[in-house]
């Protein structure tokens, strides 16, 4: 069994996330305490008060990464450890933590940077996103490519492809992948064009907060969203990160890369399951298993077989 632990990206976060874990165990509040002085937020009453602010870009990023990187930890604690890793966006920085080049502080502090930035590099109203469903590459490129301001975003899996950019662009571009043979054409509630080239300044300035990070090397390969290629030197690490912030994210195609290393299951850590739909859709014969609670991981070694 070749095991890889997988992290979802934002939109996936719920109120709760991590709390049996830390309600276990003093180390887990520990780490909640540590996530706080690292972001500069009250990151119990993020995570386990009823609020808005989880929603909102800044703040969902390190919380996300808070609670799967607990996640991380209780798994590595009951025995279970990935061969190779990997994260769909945001979740990135998840799997960097899983592969010993992060380290937790670092990993949420960077996140809450990146989310502002990503938020406020932009002017709110100005971009879009848009999941289009029932299209290959070729085809959705074909529409981008002819459209000024707007360009693909996430190649999820076969059929699913998000596009990214300024909102009057991505207006234009919709009706017209609908007639190009798209199923369904969905405007995304998100707070920016992510994943575009307008938001190279913002890469830039997380390329400026990435030179003062001390990272670790690498124990275990993970997958960049940017090239879907396997990293082992972590020299390569920070050029990665930032260029992800203002490039596609290659999900689809890193699915493919971890089949043919000869993984063949994956675990799936934090709330949703998003990672388990596309891998459904892109590389049927892998088993995803997604871990969330404490239960999940008492229940993991039946499911493992």
């Amino acid at each position: 069994m070749k095991i890889a632990f997988c992290y979802p990206g934002q939109g996936v976060q719920q109120i709760g996330m991590a709390e049996g874990f830390v309600k276990a165990d003093a180390k887990y509040a520990d780490m909640i305490t540590a996530a706080s002085k690292a972001a500069d937020l009250d990151m119990n009453k993020l995570l386990f008060e009823p609020n808005e602010d989880i929603n909102i870009t800044e703040y969902t990023q390190p919380a996300l990464v808070t609670a799967c990187c607990i996640i991380t930890d209780a798994l590595v604690s009951a025995g279970y450890k990935p061969e190779v890793t990997a994260g769909l966006s945001l979740g990135e920085y998840c799997s960097l933590y899983a592969a010993g080049a992060l380290s937790f502080e670092d990993a949420v502090r960077l996140t809450r940077i990146r989310g502002r930035l990503m938020s406020s590099e932009v002017p709110a109203g100005e971009g879009s996103m848009a999941a289009i469903i029932g299209l290959d590459k070729e085809a959705v490129e074909s529409v981008t490519n002819t459209i000024e301001g707007v360009w693909p975003a996430n190649f999820n899996c076969p059929g699913q492809i998000v596009i990214t950019g300024k909102k009057e662009a991505v207006a234009e571009a919709m009706p017209r992948l609908k007639d190009a043979g798209a199923i369904k054409v969905v405007e995304l509630n998100v707070s920016g064009p992510f994943h575009s080239p307008l938001l190279k300044g913002a890469g830039e300035k997380l390329g400026k907060e990435l030179e003062n990070v001390e990272l670790g090397d690498l124990k275990i390969p993970y997958y960049a969203n940017v090239n879907a290629s396997k990293v082992t030197d972590k020299a390569q690490i920070k050029e990665l990160l930032k260029e992800q912030v203002y490039s596609p994210v290659r999900w689809e195609q890193t699915l493919y890369e971890l089949e043919k290393e000869g993984v063949d299951t994956i675990i799936e850590v934090g709330p949703g399951r998003t990672i388990a739909g596309f891998v459904r859709k892109t590389v049927p014969s892998i088993k995803v298993i997604g871990v969330s609670t404490p239960e999940d991981i008492e229940k993991l070694s039946e499911k493992l077989g």
